[in-house]
């Protein structure tokens, strides 16, 4: 697949088994993530670059590297899939990673094909991304009803983009759609 996956996480343990996986899932290049400009050096190579994130003992701690992604300048890592593999199906760690602005959560058990399944979603197909003051990430309001009330309480009065991307292993990311409201 022409495309790089980024693996956040320790060297050992979970983060040398999302290593193996990703290697397994014939990625380009596998590599270390060691931050945005790095990626954005790789992303030149593979139009497409995953973020994998190894499972850690509190989700929270992942929050800085997330938000330097899905902040970053470059459309190309801004857009990237950022994909948590969780030991747990916590409804509490999913709810932060949907507010992180995380694609997608796979909790085990993992399996080459499952994670092959899961990855080929975030390529291909339009998909639908907010911008608010507070959040960039993908349209979640369907998988958690919850945050798409504050998310919509949040954006009284303000303004918010929704735009529309694909992810295309030739091209990269493209916005197909790009459009600003003025919320309430």
């Amino acid at each position: 697949m022409k495309a790089t996956a980024f693996v956040v996480g320790p060297v050992d343990g979970p983060g040398a088994a999302m290593t193996d996986m990703a290697r397994g899932l014939k990625f380009q290049a596998v590599l270390p993530y060691a931050g945005v400009s790095n990626a954005e050096q790789q992303a030149v190579r593979t139009p497409v670059c995953f973020f994998l994130f190894a499972a850690v003992a509190d989700v929270e701690t992942l929050r800085n590297v997330a938000e330097a992604i899905r902040f970053a300048p470059s459309r190309k890592i801004r857009f990237s899939p950022l994909i948590y593999f969780s030991e747990s199906p916590s409804v509490e760690t999913i709810k932060r990673c949907i507010n992180m602005g995380f694609d997608d959560v796979v909790t085990m058990p993992f399996s080459q094909r499952r994670l092959a399944d899961r990855m080929a979603r975030q390529v291909g197909t339009n998909l639908v991304y907010y911008e608010t003051s507070g959040y960039f990430g993908p349209d979640r309001r369907d998988r958690a009803p919850q945050l798409a009330a504050k998310a919509q309480d949040e954006r009284v009065g303000g303004k918010y983009r929704r735009l529309e991307i694909v992810r295309n292993f030739l091209t990269g990311i493209n916005v197909v759609r790009d459009d600003l409201f003025q919320a309430g």
